[in-house]
């Protein structure tokens, strides 16, 4: 067991390629605001225009449709537990940070190290996650291509370049959770995709959920470290980040009294 952590940790801390890694505005890949703004109109413009090309065109049938679903989740779930172990054994591993200085780093922290390649990564695997929008679009699933689904996938690849942008606090801890979930999300639309649909549907909706209240009270917490204790780096990062936070709540929150609460009340009243 000492042998799989010692690998782990070197393959997903202490490897060079890792341990060296900076975040250089205008250099490193994605580092730009305009290259987050480009990419977020794209996507949006690509997803107006097929969504009403697709009106008049054939769906893909699902003999072609579950192997493409299948393989996209599979590689976004083993992608997503590798981000949450990277990260986890980022603060675990390294003496410096531990958890406390995750949640709230120093004012003047550096933009490099092993947290700061996990987030890059983490921001970059978003632009992955498009993929689920064009599936919907070319199934002909417009019911599911809601304005929460499209508000979601715009707006986080933003939020991600934000948490490196302004060095901000917390970022370890919305890697980890939110990598966390999507292991569970991501292998639940595999299993659904290779014929197997499990009946724990409901728990994704739910986790993202419990992921959003506790990343709002681990805020609590660094916003009392920062106005009274030594501050912590990024904090208006954190400010635009807990708006978005609140409002994506808000939609799952809606979502799920939509989807569930009223479902069962109404077999609660025909039973």
């Amino acid at each position: 067991m000492t042998s799989v952590h010692s690998t782990l940790t070197y393959w997903l801390v202490n490897h060079p390629k890792i341990s060296n890694f900076t975040w250089t505005e205008g250099e490193t890949f994605g580092s730009t605001v305009f290259f987050v703004s480009v990419v977020v109109s794209a996507y949006l413009s690509a997803t107006f225009l097929l969504r009403h090309a697709m009106v008049s065109l054939p769906s893909l049938g699902p003999r072609i449709l579950k192997p493409i679903t299948a393989v996209h989740s599979l590689i976004l779930c083993l992608l997503s537990l590798i981000m949450a172990a990277g990260c986890t054994l980022s603060i675990t591993s390294d003496p410096t940070p531990r958890f406390f200085h995750a949640i709230c780093f120093p004012v003047d922290v550096k933009p490099k190290g092993p947290l700061f390649f996990w987030a890059q990564v983490f921001y970059l695997s978003k632009i992955l996650e498009f993929g689920d929008t064009l599936l919907i679009i070319l199934g002909k699933s417009f019911r599911r291509l809601s304005f929460l689904h499209v508000y979601h996938h715009a707006t986080v690849l933003f939020v991600c370049f934000i948490w490196l942008q302004t060095r901000q606090s917390m970022f370890p801890v919305g890697v980890v959770t939110n990598s966390t979930v999507h292991v569970i999300m991501y292998g639940y639309y595999f299993l659904c995709a290779v014929g197997c649909r499990p009946r724990w549907k409901r728990l994704v909706t739910d986790f993202q959920l419990v992921q959003f209240v506790f990343g709002f009270g681990i805020l609590a917490f660094m916003l009392s470290e920062h106005y009274f204790g030594s501050g912590c780096s990024g904090i208006w990062g954190i400010y635009f980040t807990a708006a978005f936070t609140a409002s994506l709540m808000a939609l799952f929150f809606n979502f799920r009294s939509k989807n569930y609460v009223k479902k069962t009340t109404e077999m609660i009243k025909l039973s």
